[in-house]
């Protein structure tokens, strides 16, 4: 009966501990979540930049496996790379440790004052802000009465010889490390699993009961269990993100491999135990700190080669292949809720790289139909019914996309970028069905055995030089005034279109042009000039969509070719 109460306290200890964290992790994010999204967003290409912005974001969330959920999320919609994302995931390794050294502290006696004020503040502020400063200062109080919780739990074990048999056996490093990843996964957090060792070590506190040299292989078993999550994350993204959860294991397998090598020929474990000789739980937590730091700084150099790793287990790469119709940000892993804690902005990011493409898609075969009027062939109308195929796939699936994302709870600001997305995919789907129309009139000039006269020819090689610029105005997207640019391109297509009805005109009472040539051709200036209000549209709607997401990091992109 009386192990029956103490493992009942020590889980509820641990529930208290879990819960806490959850607690302050969440009153951190909605302090500064989306602003800390925001930085790994910007994130430059400097490796140390990188890793500081991880570790910086992992310390203030104090999750690690969300800020790589985060990352997996990023790489996904385009917004960093392979190696940015190594960055941020060697540093969140590092910002996990604050949880285990606050908690080497051992400020369990302070710490009910900690949870009352924690508790008066979220009853009484009436400020949102406030109420998640509150729920911060509870949740640290809390983790330390949990802490005090475990430990009381486990006293009257914890120099068991059973149990300390038990954890000597442990120096073997397999043992150990299989033990500490099935014990993380069970609770799945790291940080919680460092915490129930610390509550071990300080209930067996002056008994040697507990020391480092059998517990860091927990420890570093620990670190491997905890991608476990990433990885299951990653089912169903793109390969790119795939990538990127397979190199949070790597690192920490290999981190892993090099320190239990090392520690057979360095005494790894006195070195730690001399910075805290007489504190156990301080040990614990400063091999943890110690296992991460160092791993990083060592594996840091050796970025490209992890790159190149991953490269090799996850093959092939995005390009698209003939025939095959696909997404290429957009999966279906981003409408699971865990994907959530990526944040809006990986959603907003993701939709705008597919409209991107559908708008590539969508002008290209605005071209291709407007030089079919000018030399037909049996290819050319393959290709035009083939990428109008594609635009009808991304138009419906985009539309899905966005619907989903709309019952989401939104910002009104997010609510806006969406609708502004759903009207460019809508205004896109139109310029090809109006490619469509004219690759028809290219055909009912072959069928009718017709040509254009050579005045005619050289207005349509201009229509296709205007399209085109205007097409890659909207496509770049790499300036403030996109809207103006596009509405003197729409203005000057007006202007071709009326001067061109005109030379017509002109042409028929010289009887240059043959009639029915004629009216193929007026009906395509019609659909010429409907082509130069859609792009128009296009520009308006672009307005409302945030400049961070609107154009998708080209350089991003480049990386797959370094």
């Amino acid at each position: 009966m009386e192990l029956f109460t103490s493992v009942l306290a020590l889980l509820s200890g641990l529930a208290i501990f879990m819960y806490s964290m959850k607690m302050t992790s969440g009153g951190l994010e909605a302090v500064a979540g989306n602003k800390l999204k925001g930085v790994l967003q910007k994130l430059t290409d400097n490796r140390l930049k990188g890793v500081g912005v991880g570790a910086g974001v992992t310390a203030l969330i104090q999750s690690s496996t969300a800020v790589t959920v985060m990352v997996i999320g990023f790489v996904n919609a385009g917004l960093l790379n392979l190696h940015q994302a190594l960055w941020v995931i060697m540093g969140a390794n590092i910002g996990t440790n604050i949880t285990s050294q606050l908690i080497a502290f051992d400020i369990g006696e302070f710490a009910p004052i900690l949870a009352v004020i924690g508790v008066f503040v979220v009853i009484f502020a009436r400020n949102k802000k406030f109420k998640s400063l509150g729920e911060i200062v509870t949740g640290l109080g809390f983790i330390f009465i949990s802490m005090n919780i475990m430990k009381d739990a486990m006293a009257p074990y914890a120099t068991d010889p059973r149990l300390t048999g038990l954890l000597q056996r442990m120096d073997n490093p397999l043992l150990g490390i299989l033990v500490g990843i099935i014990f993380v996964n069970i609770i799945s957090s790291s940080a919680a699993a460092v915490g129930v060792l610390q509550a071990l070590a300080m209930a067996a506190a002056g008994s040697g009961a507990i020391d480092l040299e059998h517990a860091m292989y927990i420890i570093m078993g620990f670190n491997i269990g905890t991608c476990v999550t990433a990885l299951l994350s990653s089912i169903g993204t793109t390969k790119m993100a795939s990538r990127a959860a397979l190199m949070h294991l790597f690192f920490n397998v290999i981190g892993t491999l090099i320190f239990t090598v090392a520690a057979f020929i360095l005494p790894i474990a006195h070195w730690v135990e001399l910075l805290s000789p007489n504190d156990v739980a301080r040990q614990l937590a400063n091999f943890h700190l110690v296992f991460n730091v160092v791993g990083t700084l060592i594996l840091l150099p050796a970025g490209d080669l992890i790159v190149k790793l991953v490269n090799i287990c996850v093959p092939g790469d995005e390009a698209e292949k003939e025939g095959q119709l696909y997404l290429q940000y957009l999966t279906p892993a981003m409408l699971r809720p865990d994907f959530q804690i990526a944040g809006s902005g990986v959603y907003i990011t993701a939709v705008t790289n597919e409209v991107k493409r559908m708008l590539d898609k969508a002008t290209e075969n605005v071209s291709r139909s407007l030089r079919a009027v000018l030399d037909n062939n049996d290819k050319i109308q393959q290709e035009i019914n083939e990428q109008e195929e594609y635009v009808d796939y991304l138009n419906k699936e985009i539309s899905y996309y966005i619907s989903h994302c709309l019952t989401q709870e939104l910002t009104e600001e997010d609510a806006l970028t969406y609708s502004a997305l759903f009207k460019i995919t809508g205004n896109i789907e139109r310029m090809g069905d109006h490619a469509t129309n004219i690759a028809g009139y290219a055909n009912m000039l072959q069928d009718k055995g017709l040509k254009f006269s050579e005045y005619a020819t050289a207005e349509v090689e201009s229509m296709i030089e205007i399209i085109e610029k205007t097409a890659k105005i909207l496509s770049h997207n790499d300036g403030d005034d996109i809207h103006i640019r596009v509405a003197k391109a729409e203005q000057k297509i007006d202007d071709m279109t009326d001067q061109y009805r005109l030379n017509q005109l002109d042409r028929m009472k010289t009887g240059v042009c043959s009639g029915e040539a004629c009216v193929i051709y007026s009906e395509m200036l019609t659909d010429f000039e409907r082509l130069g209000d859609h792009m128009l549209n296009i520009a308006e709607a672009q307005e409302m969509v945030p400049e961070v997401v609107t154009a998708p990091a080209r350089k991003i992109r480049n990386d797959k070719k370094a």
